[in-house]
């Protein structure tokens, strides 16, 4: 599961005092019950309708307070650790080396930008001004006579998929000379990255590690998971249009920095 989701999931159980209706109301009265799958029944409208409650209605600021405060106390159910120390250590590496070698890094996600942006530059020393991500409505208050972004419980852009390229080409202007990915998320994202001329680089890793992480899609036979696909018809496509794929389990001799 993406982070954002534990978090989504976090704030459910937070507000659930403020909001009784929804032990009777789906998918909210899944989720109280601890039940994940029920709750993600309704596919994409469900989780639209998870964000949208546990994401608008405060200001940009108080909304990143919010992330920042989660962040600092909550742990990965599996790892115990923190959920910016459970970030990839090859990751942070090439992140590392491209931006010695003169390269500006870009964060391109289906997560929300408000979400990420709280975060990024303290874990992959990537700035708030090269974070792109799906995003909610906001609009200009005055609020105790001071100018404000409220968060509204709208979508205003969808960053995943064909949503990748367009947004890339709105926030940069340029096309990437490179890009990363692990799921089918990504794949017009690597499809528009390869368009370009001369020499361009596309790169997907492959999720095939139980032990130190988790291992779904082409490396279980999966035909597809809801969270985090790499479909077999991925694996194909790279293997056709030659990407390069990276086994967690082969090619990282580590996964996590705190290994």
């Amino acid at each position: 599961m993406p982070v954002q989701l534990f978090f989504a999931l976090d704030r459910v159980k937070a507000l659930a005092p403020q909001h009784p209706e929804w032990k009777n109301k789906e998918p909210f009265a899944s989720l109280l019950k601890g039940d994940l799958k029920a709750a993600l029944a309704g596919g994409d409208h469900a989780l639209l309708e998870i964000v949208m409650a546990t994401h608008a209605g405060m200001t940009t600021m108080e909304f990143e307070q919010i992330v920042r405060d989660w962040l600092a106390t909550a742990k990965h159910p599996k790892y115990k650790k923190p959920y910016t120390e459970c970030v990839y250590q090859p990751m942070l590496e090439v992140l590392a080396y491209l931006r010695e070698n003169g390269f500006k890094n870009f964060m391109v996600s289906g997560g929300g930008i408000g979400f990420m942006r709280a975060w990024t530059e303290q874990v992959y020393g990537i700035p708030p001004e090269q974070v792109i991500g799906s995003s909610i409505r906001t609009q200009f208050e005055i609020r105790d006579g001071k100018p404000v972004l409220v968060r509204l419980p709208e979508m205003n852009f969808n960053d995943d998929k064909a949503g990748k390229p367009v947004a890339i080409n709105q926030y940069i202007g340029r096309r990437p000379i490179m890009a990363f990915g692990n799921s089918v998320g990504d794949k017009q994202m690597l499809e528009y990255t390869q368009g370009g001329s001369g020499a361009r680089f596309m790169l997907l890793v492959l999720h095939d590690d139980a032990a130190r992480e988790y291992a779904y899609g082409p490396a279980r036979g999966l035909p597809d998971v809801q969270l985090g696909a790499f479909t077999p018809a991925l694996y194909v496509q790279a293997k056709k249009d030659g990407w390069t794929v990276v086994s967690m389990k082969d090619d990282w001799k580590q996964v996590f920095a705190f290994e």
